[in-house]
């Protein structure tokens, strides 16, 4: 892996809607910008061999920074990946939906649960949005968030940007409730929720 730049984001919400946050939201994004292992060597069939030596490594280094922030406080998590404009959306999806990378933080928080993700193309500054849901149970609307964030001058058309995103506590003041609420008043059931 050739890593050019880590970054941590971390954001707490106190005030929300004009009113106390009573347990504060600590959402952490840390960011990897690495060179793009397929650039340049046009279309490749097997994405396998570099899947395999880089996504180990990005994956540990991303998870070891998200717990030195939220340790085992840890909630909610998602994921992300922008590729530059000199290679395809399918490395960035590569790098983050292989289980290489993300076991990584599935098993140091004892979650059986996929992460939420977006995955895109783009230039230096580009939004970077990385959806988070709970670790363990995927309809629990009240961990449904999204941070936001960019890096002026990644991913160059070279690199990937690849990001971890995690929660402590849900998204403020949360009153939508969950699935399983939906599901019973449709008269509809969590093993067959659309009814059919």
């Amino acid at each position: 892996m050739h890593l050019r730049r880590t970054i941590l984001h971390r954001q707490t919400t106190y005030e929300e809607g004009g009113r106390a946050v009573r347990d504060p939201t600590l959402l952490v994004a840390a960011l990897a910008i690495i060179k793009n292992p397929w650039f340049g060597r046009g279309f490749v069939e097997d994405l396998s061999p570099e899947v395999r030596e880089v996504c180990p490594q990005v994956g540990k280094l991303l998870t070891e920074m998200i717990l030195a922030e939220t340790g085992d406080r840890l909630e909610g998590f998602g994921k992300a990946s922008v590729v530059g404009m000199g290679g395809e959306v399918e490395h960035a999806q590569a790098i983050t939906h292989s289980l290489w990378f993300g076991n990584q933080i599935r098993d140091a928080v004892k979650s059986k649960n996929y992460l939420a993700f977006t995955n895109c193309k783009g230039v230096g500054g580009q939004p970077i949005m990385i959806p988070l849901m709970d670790k363990d149970d995927p309809g629990r609307r009240s961990h449904y968030q999204t941070i936001h964030t960019n890096i002026p001058d990644a991913p160059a058309p070279d690199e990937i940007v690849v990001a971890l995103g995690a929660s402590v506590g849900g998204h403020p003041h949360h009153r939508i409730g969950d699935r399983y609420q939906d599901l019973a008043e449709m008269g509809l059931s969590v093993d067959n929720p659309a009814g059919v």
